[in-house]
């Protein structure tokens, strides 16, 4: 289900095509996420367009509402969201990271639950799974390993994440271990139950867990490599800062490279400019964020000035009167046409959605060009070049978006 095409010479940096069932996607690539079965503010014609052919489904929350019966009874995921080309769904281990310690700003700043349990939702984490309190209703839900099968199965996605603990950096080092542990027991139910009950065209990758102990993230990377799963993706709480997460990632990916090579690899929750250079040049394969589609409607644009780290705030005052679009050249349905920053400012000031829905559309294109260019790169064998470029600023985008 994975092709390489070609490597970069002296890395682990490669391009290829994963072949799905509902179609082929070239990487390296960045997926967008749909996470309500919807990309926000767009429809599906839309993320297309900009050359995107794979998006994530958040199997957490379309497993509380609308619920995966029905989504089955209308058809699967595809047909229910209007978008025919591949589609990853994540496990549903995120959320209980979120749910247990917060969300990853939480867990940087030391937010984590309150003593009297009201931070997040979480009841227990316990070997058969999790309970919970539902954010729709409130009612305990239970999620374990057959669970997340179950519901991604009735999805219909193409590729399915096993079930796991993303455990938080400042957790300690005998947490993290029974963490990774218990991971790598769900894995092997997650594994028995797609053998047993599966969509034959559902493809299943196994996560990579270990937090920031590089011999538990080894461990993680060989038991994974080890199994029959036939992509691995990269999870769990990276550090505390970029260094540390380019240490950890890079750890993984080299274990992966030296006991999986020909396997397809995933890093879960990465969506930095600076990021994505730094983990395609690692070996990663595809990345998911909500990041261009999140600043996209805070009326933050993606351009190329990494001293800003790529970001241009159209809300700010001094673009009140500016004729220029958000990036000269850009072929994005905000830019193309020649909206001004004056006129997304202005927008934006008024609360318009047009100018959430505008910015997201240029956000995703400018991802689109920065993956786009570097597959390029790596194809001609000049991916350092390419990347010191991009790092220093060159415009991210070549051609037709996500060519």
């Amino acid at each position: 289900m994975f092709t390489i095409r070609a490597r970069s010479p002296g890395g682990r940096a490669r391009t290829g095509a994963l072949h799905l069932a509902h179609g082929d996607v070239q990487t390296p690539a960045f997926v967008p996420l749909a996470t309500r079965a919807v990309v926000k503010t767009l429809e599906p014609r839309e993320v297309a367009a900009l050359g995107y052919e794979l998006i994530l489904g958040n199997t957490f929350h379309l497993f509380l509402t609308p619920g995966p019966e029905l989504v089955a009874e209308l058809g699967g995921l595809h047909r229910f969201m209007g978008w025919e080309r591949p589609i990853i769904t994540d496990s549903g281990g995120f959320q209980v990271f979120s749910m247990g310690h917060g969300g990853v700003a939480d867990e940087i700043k030391g937010r984590g639950h309150s003593r009297d349990g009201s931070h997040g939702a979480i009841v227990a984490i316990e070997e058969e799974g999790v309970r919970f309190r539902s954010y729709v209703d409130g009612r305990e839900r239970f999620m374990g390993p057959e669970t997340s099968m179950a519901v991604q199965a009735a999805l219909g996605s193409d590729i399915a994440l096993v079930f796991d603990e993303c455990t938080p950096f400042h957790v300690t080092r005998e947490y993290t271990a029974r963490s990774t542990e218990r991971t790598h027991r769900w894995l092997e139910r997650c594994l028995r139950w797609h053998a047993r009950h599966g969509p034959e065209h559902q493809v299943l990758y196994g996560i990579v867990q270990g937090g920031v102990e590089p011999d538990l993230r080894l461990e993680s990377a060989e038991t994974v490599a080890a199994s029959p799963c036939p992509g691995v993706a990269i999870g769990g709480s990276l550090g505390q800062d970029k260094e540390q997460m380019y240490e950890v990632v890079d750890l993984s990916a080299e274990a992966l490279e030296r006991r999986a090579p020909e396997r397809p690899r995933h890093l879960l929750g990465i969506g930095d400019i600076d990021d994505l250079i730094a983990g395609v040049q690692r070996g990663v394969d595809t990345f998911d964020c909500a990041l261009p589609t999140r600043l996209g409607r805070h009326g933050v644009a993606l351009v190329p000035d990494p001293g800003a780290r790529w970001r241009l705030d159209l809300a700010k005052a001094r673009w009140r009167r500016s004729p220029a679009p958000i990036l000269d050249g850009c072929p994005c349905p905000a830019c193309a046409p020649g909206f001004s920053r004056s006129y997304l400012h202005y927008l934006l000031r008024a609360r318009e959605l047009t100018a959430l829905r505008l910015v997201t559309l240029h956000n995703l294109t400018f991802v689109a060009g920065v993956m786009a260019q570097l597959r390029e790169a790596i194809d001609a064998g000049r991916l350092p070049e390419a990347a010191a470029a991009l790092r220093a600023g060159a415009t991210s985008y070549s051609g037709r978006p996500g060519s």
